[in-house]
């Protein structure tokens, strides 16, 4: 399952059960649904999921029927917030799998670290990855999310995804799994990919191409300004503020939500990643649009 359609898909059946949704949601709903056969897919599945559940609500305030008003009605409350959760709580686990949480190395939504290798060498976390690290055998394991490791020395290390490998000596790259493989970027130097074929390929410097199961893709040059979140700054070059919102809502725990009407707004700028309020108050005021904060953790953009 794409994990950002989980995700999205999460969020969609909280606010619906949350009985806080508008004619308005509704419909933003009925839209992300017809947009691709994949979103309607997911959603059924939630739907199913949540109707298996259904049952429950109903057999815990018949459990309570002997009981007074004030406590029937807390316990139907608490059992109503359970059901609501269960479905929720499944499409997320599909989206952050318990492999992200046994990894040697991860980080939270939002945080980035960088640890130092031997001989000189770095290795960077972005946002929500989880990596697996086997200094014996000089082999790093991309489990999620998006790395950029530096190798200087001529002592290659071996970088593994679930679409293949990259073999990195003397040169720097950025990998970032996404749904249906992964993102190579080349920073400096040369770096050999293996896909899952055993196929193998090189990628020069200012190169990047998708890793996926049916091999490594067209080469492009990439965009220096994807990288800029190793540097904790998200830049923007007159880019559609929908795209803008995506790549900064996984640096935000919650969720983030915004108008249709603003998706192609365009957006030009350096923000810093420490401080996501700020970057979307800074939007506001010079986009023209509202912050709506149910919760730190709950947003809308009108």
């Amino acid at each position: 399952m794409n994990r950002e359609v989980a995700r999205t898909a999460a969020q969609w059946l909280a606010l619906l059960e949350s009985g806080a949704a508008t004619e308005r949601d509704h419909a933003a709903l009925q839209h992300w649904r017809d947009s691709h056969p994949q979103h309607e897919h997911t959603w059924q599945k939630a739907q199913a999921l949540r109707q298996r559940f259904s049952v429950l609500p109903q057999a815990l305030a018949m459990a309570s029927l002997d009981r007074p008003q004030v406590g029937r009605r807390a316990l139907l409350k608490r059992a109503l917030g359970v059901a609501a959760l269960v479905p929720t709580a499944w499409l997320i686990s599909r989206q952050l799998p318990i492999d992200s949480w046994r990894a040697d190395l991860h980080t939270a939504t939002g945080e980035r670290r960088r640890l130092p290798l031997a001989e000189g060498g770095s290795l960077q976390l972005n946002t929500a990855t989880a990596v697996d690290v086997d200094p014996a055998q000089r082999r790093i394991t991309l489990v999620d999310g998006e790395l950029a490791l530096n190798v200087p020395g001529a002592h290659a290390m071996t970088l593994r995804t679930r679409y293949g490998e990259v073999r990195v000596s003397q040169a720097e790259v950025c990998v970032r799994q996404l749904a249906a493989g992964c993102r190579v970027s080349v920073l400096k130097g040369r770096v050999q990919v293996r896909d899952v074929n055993g196929q193998l390929a090189t990628l020069q410097d200012g190169q990047q191409a998708p890793l996926s199961a049916g091999g490594l893709g067209a080469r492009v040059p990439f965009d220096v300004l994807q990288l800029g979140w190793r540097d904790g700054v998200l830049t923007a070059q007159n880019q559609a503020l929908g795209d803008f919102l995506r790549e900064l809502a996984r640096y935000r725990p919650g969720v983030l939500r915004w108008a249709p009407n603003l998706e192609t707004l365009r957006v030009t700028g350096s923000f810093r990643l420490d401080d996501t309020d700020r970057i979307l108050s800074l939007l506001a005021s010079s986009l023209g649009f509202e912050v709506q904060a149910r919760t730190r953790y709950w947003v809308t953009l009108t």
